[in-house]
């Protein structure tokens, strides 16, 4: 017999993540997940919503291919599509799911585009994280921004739908029981690319720039923490007669051997005795932190640096530019022309670089220098140079830091996207 009250049926609500890199997963979505379950947890409503939690991998240049795996094995989410799956997926979304009637689709990395379709698609809400620029305001419904720079370049008619809520970055949880600082030496990150193409040139490249700090300073130990794409086999061949550019440096791996250690994987001994150190794990933003200074080429990886506030010294050496595959963008595009590579190396330096004012993504979006940038006819010695003079004026290195800082958000955004997707689902 019925007590006068029928059960209440739930509201089914998908709430959809989109991303790409394993940068993104680990630093955006892992503790936006973490915090929205601990909200609908404590919901007091709770019984009234059927909440289900899913992942959806769009194609990125700066995927691994090990996102899928790394996301599956958090076990937080009801269903993960992959990347290559995806305009399959956008096209017949039912073909691989049932999906409730009403959602919320987050932007989390990729291209916020990819977000709005998907969420046009469906027939949900969208939410986009801004970090530096909210690209389809129009289109969005609501815009989450890392700082009030991001609110400022929002068309005024846009505004409405902004809130500030600081940097996702900012609550990496850093395991606090890792520290480098055992010994009285500084640590020096090298970051010389991670595409076999840009390889070619920043292996033997940082080599030597590493074998010229070591000469005048013997107190600094250097690591490398290793892409995902990449393994130490590369290592040894792009130092090698095999790599047309080795040839123009001095530096070579004398040997690469298993190290035992609780940080470090292997290390590299140069043929003029310097040790390198390697990382396997990624992202290794814990020693990464420890670190005084990273040299690094151009690439995304300013934006991870400057998102931990590493200073770093950001180098392109464009003596190579005859080998422009090795760069992103338009530089990979021109150097598999054949023929007219000269004519157009000849352009790219002669006008781009000259037009360009910045290359480094902290620079760009700051729209000053705040972090050095080397470009040109460079060599390593030049930069072991200014490398050893930032590490002896402790108070520029500081400078830089600062200024990293200050362009980032506030902690904390976690929990507020959480609670602004939550209270967006719950109005539908």
């Amino acid at each position: 017999m019925y007590s006068g009250l029928t059960a209440m049926k739930k509201k089914s609500i998908a709430v959809v993540i989109v991303s790409n890199g394993p940068g993104e997963l680990t630093t955006w979505v892992n503790p936006v997940v973490d915090e929205l379950n601990k909200i609908i947890k404590s919901l007091c409503d709770y019984n009234k919503y059927d909440f289900t939690l899913r992942l959806v991998l769009v194609p990125c240049p700066n995927a691994t291919g090990k996102e899928f795996l790394v996301a599956n094995s958090w076990n937080k989410f009801e269903l993960i599509t992959k990347s290559e799956s995806f305009w399959k997926f956008l096209i017949k979304p039912h073909s691989f799911a049932n999906w409730p009637r009403k959602g919320v689709v987050i932007f989390l990395g990729g291209d916020q585009f990819w977000s709005i379709l998907l969420a046009k698609r469906l027939g949900y809400l969208n939410i986009t994280y801004a970090e530096w620029v909210s690209r389809w305001p129009k289109w969005t419904n609501k815009i989450a921004a890392m700082n009030v720079k991001v609110k400022e370049l929002i068309p005024k008619r846009y505004k409405y739908k902004c809130e500030v809520i600081g940097d996702l970055m900012a609550d990496i949880k850093l395991n606090s029981e890792i520290s480098l600082r055992n010994k009285e030496k500084n640590y020096i990150a090298l970051l010389p690319g991670s595409k076999k193409a840009k390889l070619a040139v920043g292996i033997p490249f940082f080599l030597e720039v590493a074998d010229h700090i070591a000469e005048k300073n013997e107190n600094i130990n250097f690591i490398i923490p290793i892409a995902p794409t990449t393994d130490k086999s590369e290592y040894l061949f792009f130092q090698s007669n095999k790599n047309p550019i080795a040839k123009y440096y001095s530096s070579k791996i004398k040997s690469i051997r298993n190290f035992k250690d609780s940080h470090f994987d292997y290390v590299i001994e140069t043929s003029k005795n310097t040790k390198i150190f390697l990382i396997k794990k990624y992202p290794c933003y814990e020693i990464l932190k420890e670190c005084d200074l990273a040299i690094t080429t151009v690439g995304a990886n300013t934006a991870e640096l400057a998102a931990i506030t590493l200073p770093m010294l950001v180098v392109l050496p464009t003596q190579h530019l005859n080998m422009m595959n090795a760069w992103d963008g338009i530089f990979g595009v021109i150097g598999k022309i054949p023929f007219i590579n000269r004519f157009l190396t000849f352009i790219i330096k002669n006008f781009y670089f000259k037009k360009k004012k910045f290359f480094a993504w902290p620079n760009i979006k700051a729209k000053r220098m705040i972090v050095p940038e080397r470009i040109g006819n460079i060599s390593p010695r030049k930069i072991a140079r200014e490398v050893l003079f930032l590490l002896k004026n402790r108070d520029q290195l500081k400078s830089i830091r600062d200024n990293l800082q200050k362009e980032r958000g506030d902690n904390g955004a976690a929990k507020k996207l959480a609670s602004i997707i939550i209270n967006s689902v719950k109005k539908l």
